[in-house]
C-alpha cells in the first residue's frame, strides 16, 4: 500500500503538510478545484510559492483571509506572525458548524472522513482544555478559515496520493511562549500538548512554535510513531513543505512517499465489554473515536444479560500499539467497568487499495481487494454513491452498478 513517513525535525503544521504533498505530485489545480467544493467563496485566498529554507527547495502554502481584515494584535497578515489565527470580527465556528460545512460539500466520502477525523481530535483536545463539550467548542485558533482549508486540503492530498498508512518521527514542538486568543501560552500550546501525549516529542532550536494544533491533530488522527523509516517501507519520492519561520535549522516538513509492505497485524487483540446501561446515541461517537485512535474494526452485537436485560456486546479489534489508547477511550466514553482482552492467533487479509472511477454522475471511489496476486473483490464506496444518487435523484443502486461495471472494465 502507499504510505507516508513524516520527518518532523522542524515540527509540523497544516500548510507545511500541504506544501510537501504538492511537491510529492498533487496538482495545484486539482487541490484548488476540490477545495471549491467546500462552498466558501471569497472567504480566503491561497498563495502557493517555491521558497528556499537554508538551501532546501520547499513549497510554501499561504491561506490568507480577505484583504484589509486586521487581527486583534494589529497585524494584517497574522500567519507570518503566528499560526494561531484570531481575527477581529471574523466569524469563529464550532465543531458542529465545521461538520455541517464538510458533510454538505460534494467532497468524496474518504476525504470527508479524514477531515472530520482530524477536526474530531482537535475538538476533543480543545474541549478538555476549555472544559466544554466537543461539539460546542468554538475554535478561536484552528476554527479560522485558513485552518479549515489546511485540514480539508490535507485530506484531499491523502486521497489523491491514495495513502493507506502514515508514520511519523519524533516531533520537534519548539519552545518558549506564544500569544493566543487567551493570552500567553507555553509551547507546546495546551491543545497541542493534549494531541501529542502518545507521541515522542522534543524541542530544539529557536524559541518558536514549530508544531501547531492543526499539525498535531493530523498526527494524532492519522499517524503512528516510528523512530525511523520502517524496514518494510520503500521510499519513492520526497517532498518538502515550508513553514513560516527563517531559523538556524531548515523550517521544513520532509515527507517520504513510498510503498509499505508490512501487514501491521501482529499481536492483535479483541477488547470486549457487555453494556446494558448506556444511551445508544453514544455508540456513534464512540466508534468515531476508536477508529481515529487506530482501531482496526469496531462492532456491537445485541445480547441479553442478567434479569433478561437487553444489552450490547462491544468488540474492538486492535493491534498492540493502539490497545492502551483504545482501552482508555472505552472506559472514558462508556459505562463499562471491565474489559475482556482476547488474543487473536492470526488474521489473514486481502491487500486493499482505493481506486477512482468516473461515472456519468461523477467520481466514485472503489475499494479493490486482491489475494494471492488476483483481484477478489471490487466495492464502490457507499458514501460516494449516496451523494451522487441524492444529487441526480436516481436510485443508489444505479450509481453503484455503473461504478462497479466501469471499474471492472478498467481493471480487466
Amino acid at each position: 500500500m502507499k504510505a507516508l513517513y513524516l520527518d518532523c525535525a522542524s515540527g509540523i503544521s497544516g500548510n507545511m503538510f500541504l506544501g510537501a504533498c504538492l511537491q510529492l505530485g498533487v496538482p495545484e489545480k486539482f487541490l484548488r478545484s476540490e477545495l471549491e467544493k467546500l462552498r466558501l467563496p471569497r472567504e480566503y485566498e491561497m498563495e502557493i510559492s517555491d521558497v528556499s529554507k537554508n538551501g532546501i527547495g520547499a513549497t510554501y502554502v499561504d491561506v490568507k483571509l480577505p484583504k484589509d481584515i486586521n487581527d486583534d494584535f494589529g497585524h494584517t497578515n497574522i500567519r507570518h506572525i503566528h499560526r494561531h489565527e484570531h481575527i477581529r470580527n471574523h466569524t469563529h465556528r464550532t465543531f458542529g458548524d465545521i461538520k455541517k460545512i464538510i458533510e454538505a460539500s460534494d467532497l468524496s466520502a474518504s476525504i470527508k472522513n479524514h477531515a472530520l477525523a482530524i477536526f474530531s481530535v482537535i475538538a476533543k483536545a480543545e474541549g478538555k482544555v476549555h472544559q466544554r463539550p466537543a461539539d460546542e467548542v468554538t475554535f478561536h485558533e484552528v476554527g479560522a478559515i485558513d485552518s479549515i482549508v489546511d485540514i480539508v486540503g490535507c485530506a484531499i492530498c491523502l486521497d489523491y496520493l491514495e495513502v493507506g498508512k502514515i508514520f511519523v518521527s519524533r516531533i520537534n514542538t519548539g519552545s518558549g511562549f506564544v500569544k493566543c486568543a487567551h493570552g500567553l501560552m507555553p509551547i507546546p500550546a495546551p491543545a497541542t500538548a493534549e494531541l501529542l501525549q502518545t507521541f515522542k516529542t522534543y524541542h530544539f532550536g529557536a524559541e518558536k512554535e514549530l508544531t501547531t494544533p492543526t499539525g498535531a491533530a493530523i498526527v494524532n488522527a492519522l499517524a503512528e510513531y516510528r523512530s525511523d523509516l520502517p524496514e518494510e517501507f520503500s521510499s519513492e519520492k520526497i517532498g518538502y513543505g515550508a513553514g513560516s519561520w527563517d531559523l538556524d535549522i531548515p523550517n521544513v516538513l520532509r515527507i517520504y512517499l513510498g510503498e509499505y509492505g508490512g501487514t501491521g497485524e501482529k499481536n492483535l487483540v479483541k477488547l470486549e465489554a457487555n453494556i446494558d446501561d448506556m444511551n445508544p446515541q453514544i455508540y456513534g461517537w464512540l466508534y468515531d473515536r476508536l477508529f481515529a485512535a487506530g482501531a482496526l474494526d469496531v462492532w456491537t452485537m445485541p445480547i441479553y444479560m442478567k434479569k433478561n436485560r437487553p444489552a450490547h456486546m462491544l468488540t474492538v479489534l486492535v493491534d498492540a500499539e493502539h490497545r492502551d489508547i483504545c482501552t482508555k477511550i472505552i472506559f472514558e466514553e462508556t459505562t463499562t467497568i471491565g474489559l475482556r482482552v482476547i488474543e487473536v492467533a492470526r488474521r489473514m487479509e486481502a491487500v486493499r487499495k482505493m481506486a477512482k472511477v468516473e461515472t456519468r454522475f461523477g467520481e466514485v471511489q472503489c475499494k479493490v481487494s486482491a489475494y494471492d496476486g488476483k483481484i477478489v473483490s471490487i466495492t464502490p464506496e457507499y458514501e460516494d454513491c449516496r451523494r451522487l444518487a441524492e444529487k441526480f435523484s436516481v436510485p443508489l443502486k444505479v450509481v453503484w452498478q455503473e461504478a462497479l461495471t466501469k471499474q471492472e472494465a478498467r481493471l480487466g
